[in-house]
C-alpha cells in the first residue's frame, strides 16, 4: 500500500501525519522524536501537561515503552469496543509523551490503516484525535483536510473504524474506567 509506506517515510524523515484510527482521526508522529512531539503541540495548540497516546500494532511494537509486566497483561484489543490503557511507562518514555500523568496511554490499535503504519515503522506512534485543542475531532476526511491539510506533513487516505467515536480509557491495574466510550 503506497500511503503507508509514504506514512512510514514521512514519520521516520520527522514527519507529523493525519491518519484514520478506530474512532476518529488521529494526528501522529514517532514518539522518540522530540521536535515532532513539540511540533505536534503546537499544531493542535495542546497543553503539554495532557500528554500522548502511544498506539501500536501489537505489544511487541511496546518493548521498552511500557513496564514489562504490564506490557505481559495487555489484554487482547476488541475491535468494536477500543480501549486506551493507562500502563507503567518503561525507559524508552520522554516525560512530553506523558505530560504531567504518571503513566503512560497506549492503545493496541485495530484500525488496519493505523497498525499498517506502525508495522512500516516497527515502532508505535503517537496518536492524538485530529483538532485543535477544546474543538471538536475532525470524523471526516473533508474536514480533516480543512483543519490540518496545511499543518500536517502527509494525510493518510482511509477510513476511521470499526467503532464509532473515541476510545474508552482504563488503568491498567484497577480496571478503573477513566474516561468512558
Amino acid at each position: 500500500m503506497m500511503s503507508v509506506m509514504r506514512a512510514a517515510d514521512v514519520l521516520l524523515g520527522g514527519g507529523i501525519i493525519a491518519y484514520p484510527t478506530e474512532g476518529v482521526f488521529g494526528l501522529g508522529c514517532l514518539p522518540d522524536d522530540l521536535v515532532a512531539l513539540e511540533r505536534l503541540l503546537e499544531i493542535k495548540k495542546r497543553d503539554a501537561a495532557k500528554g500522548f497516546i502511544l498506539i501500536a500494532s501489537n505489544v511487541d511494537q511496546l518493548d521498552g515503552w511500557v513496564y514489562v509486566s504490564d506490557k505481559a497483561s495487555i489484554p487482547s484489543p476488541d475491535p468494536l469496543h477500543p480501549v486506551t490503557w493507562i500502563v507503567r511507562p518503561g525507559p524508552k518514555v520522554h516525560p512530553i509523551i506523558r505530560g504531567e500523568h504518571a503513566g503512560l496511554a497506549i492503545r493496541i490499535t485495530t484500525n488496519p490503516v493505523a497498525a499498517a503504519i506502525c508495522d512500516a515503522v516497527e515502532s508505535p506512534i503517537v496518536s492524538t484525535s485530529a483538532n485543535l485543542s477544546g474543538k471538536t475531532t475532525a470524523r471526516n476526511r473533508i474536514i480533516l483536510h480543512r483543519q490540518f491539510g496545511a499543518r500536517v506533513d502527509y494525510i493518510v487516505p482511509g477510513d476511521c473504524g470499526p467503532a464509532s467515536g473515541a476510545s474508552e480509557i482504563r488503568d491498567l491495574t484497577t480496571g478503573k474506567v477513566l474516561r468512558p466510550r
